[in-house]
Formats: C-alpha cells, structure tokens, sequence
C-alpha cells in the first residue's frame, strides 16, 4: 500500500519552540520584537525578509526531507491559503499544496476555475482539505450564522457543483445554496485533473457529506481505540454508498532520540500552559473540538497525566494553538505509534512540529525512514514520504 505523509506549514507564524511562551516568534503576526524573525529588525531596520520567505523555506526543507507537500490552514488571522500555494509553486518542484477552505465562502464556478488553474500551473499539484467550519468567532468572522449541520448540506451542494462543472458538458444545478445554469470550464481548464479531496468534520453531518465526496476522511488524532470506533462508522457509512475510504490523521510530533529527551521538551514548556487560551481556541459548534475537550481532564497534577496511552499525549493545545493530540517519544517510539495507526486503516499523514522548518529535517531524516521496517523486503525499501510498504 502507500503512504502520502504531507508536513503543515504555519500560515499565521511559527512557535520557536514547545519550550517558550506561547507566541510566534517566527512572522510578524504576534509584532516584531527581541528575538523575532522573518522579518527581524537589524540594526534598527527590517531585514527585509518577509514571512512569505519563510513559509518558502519550510516548503522547500519539508520537499527536500521527503514529504509529499505541505497543508496550507485557513483562519481569519492568517494569508490566504490560494495565494501562498501559487506563490510556493515557484519555489517548490513536485511539492503538493493542500489548500484548506471552506466552500461557504466560495462560489464553486469560482472555486473550480481557480482551482484547475492552478492545477494547469502547477502540473497538477493542488490538494484540498475541505473544511466546513467549526462556528465560534471563527465562522462569524465570515458573517457566517448557518447552522452546524446546514454548513455540511452547503459543502455538499459546493462539491456537486465544483465537479458538475469540471467536465465537457453544461451543467445545470438547483439547490438550496448555489444554482448555476449551463455552467462548464472552458476545455483547456476542464482537462486538468479534479484535485484529491481530504474531508474534516467529526458530526454525523460530516460523516455524511464525506461519504459523498471525499478522497480522504481526515481526523485529528485521537486515543486509538476512539480513532478506529470513528474509521469503523465511516467505513459503514460508506459502503451503503458503494464506496471505500480512504482514511488521513492529522498529528503534532515531538521526536528525540530518546524518549526522556522528547519528554524533557515537554516538561521544559510546561510551566508556560495557558489553559484559557486552549479553552477559547476551542469555542463553537465543532464535534471534534468537543471530543477532544472530554479526554482532558479538569485536574492535572502533571504534564504526564495527559498522556492517554504510551506517546500520545492530549496537551499539545496547552502550550500552542491547535490540535490537544500528538506523538511524544523517541524516534523509534514515533515510528511504531504511526505505523500502528497505519495498522488500524490510516492511508495518509499530515505532520507537524515546532518549529517547522528545523522538525521538518528532523522528521524527514529521523522517523520517516523508519515506517514500515518490519514490512519492508530489503534495507533500501524505506518509506518516505510517498513510498510503499
């Protein structure tokens, strides 16, 4: 079977390190003080070197190390996923973008020119990673008032449309949200392939709607008795559909090599958590959000007591936004947990670590040539980022 493992790449900044504050210190989205970079101030004067450089820079380090490409987030407070994925095509080689976005905010004629535009410049590089919006402050930042489980039948009227469209023939569509009338790429646009299509949403709702029309159903991690319960209601929502999933995970790595070293990091930053701004990240209507918050308890006498069972550990929000799950341990320990969950049906990786230019070499170089070794039939059969095993 193979394997596409893609690396994240910060959109709104980059954490220095699990042992510092949490801020970004890497862009200017947080100011530019002491310590900043890309851009820095130089002897009372901004280098110059912006924070587009540096995403390039994470692209390029994460291409080189053997990652298939990068996922580019979507949030208010970040660049726009479409505009960084044209721009680090030119700097990248085979590199894959997946562009995260939410379709209510997008109409699919729109979405699917663009789309098979970039597609035509880029060979075919494009990715998405549709995502329908957990509510909170985040989706009224859009103005968005659509409820949970109507945002999932928009996404869906947005994917019927996008690929109507993608074709030879004129396509006529009446639904609820988009109507379009004999609408059609030209044929130029209309040859370039439909990108690959990684669906999030952990609700009934999104199950549904992914079923329809997802490539992959993409899952934060999770405790992996609670990963295959969920894998296990797709796989059965799918096959009365006539279709087989295809299953991604999205994980933070902390790897070192030992796991005391990686656990040292851990301790290190754990005197900087900040729990109210785990809580406020986690503010809306999100199933998954709401799953997550429930495996964390009320009381933590240690940083240990979040980790739910060998490696996984449910504190990563704690000290920097975003996901509470990831893989602490050593190089060895990471490898073994990701091929277990390769195990448990996962045909995709999305990896992340801070800072992501410099975990993006360590990743590459350290864990990934160990996937799959015990499958593997000659020393030089190593699975990197788009390999067999």
């Amino acid at each position: 079977m193979t394997i596409d493992i893609y690396w994240r790449i910060g959109m709104g900044g980059d954490h220095a390190t699990l042992r510092t504050p949490r801020r970004n210190n890497r862009g200017e989205w947080n100011g530019i003080g002491p310590g900043n970079i890309t851009p820095a101030i130089r002897e009372g004067q901004l280098d110059g070197y912006a924070y587009i450089d540096h995403m390039a820079a994470v692209a390029k380090a994460s291409e080189s190390a053997g990652f298939l490409g990068g996922l580019l987030p979507s949030f208010p407070g970040t660049d726009d996923p479409w505009a960084v994925a044209a721009a680090l095509a030119r700097e990248t080689t085979t590199y894959r973008f997946m562009v995260a976005f939410q379709p209510g905010f997008l109409h699919p004629l729109q979405a699917a020119r663009m789309s098979a535009s970039l597609q035509r410049a880029t060979g075919g590089r494009l990715v998405y990673n549709i995502i329908s919006g957990g509510g909170g402050p985040n989706q009224l930042w859009w103005g968005d008032k659509v409820a949970h489980d109507d945002r999932y039948v928009r996404t869906t009227e947005f994917l019927e449309v996008l690929k109507g469209v993608w074709g030879s023939e004129p396509f006529d569509y009446d639904g609820r949200f988009f109507r379009t009338d004999g609408a059609v790429l030209p044929p130029a646009l209309a040859a370039e392939p439909f990108p690959e299509v990684y669906f999030s949403g952990s609700s009934a709702a999104a199950v549904g709607a992914a079923g329809l029309h997802s490539d992959y159903y993409l899952s934060w991690l999770e405790p992996y008795g609670d990963l295959k319960a969920k894998f296990d209601g797709v796989r059965e929502h799918a096959a009365k559909l006539g279709r087989t999933p295809k299953f991604a995970v999205r994980i933070d790595v902390l790897a070192r090599h030992t796991e005391e070293a990686a656990w040292a990091e851990i301790e290190q930053g754990w005197q900087y958590v900040d729990r109210e701004a785990a809580n406020r990240q986690a503010q809306g209507d999100s199933v998954g959000a709401g799953r997550i918050k429930g495996w964390v308890p009320e009381t933590i006498t240690g940083y240990r007591d979040l980790e739910v069972q060998p490696n996984v550990w449910a504190g990563f929000s704690l000290l920097r936004g975003g996901p509470a799950f990831g893989l602490v341990g050593s190089y060895e320990q990471v490898a073994e947990r990701l091929d277990e969950l390769v195990d448990l049906g996962v045909d995709a990786f999305i990896l992340a670590g801070n800072p992501h230019l410099e975990e993006a070499y360590r990743v590459g170089e350290e864990v990934l040539p160990l996937l799959g070794r015990s499958r593997l039939t000659s020393p030089d059969q190593v699975l990197r980022a788009h390999a067999t095993v």
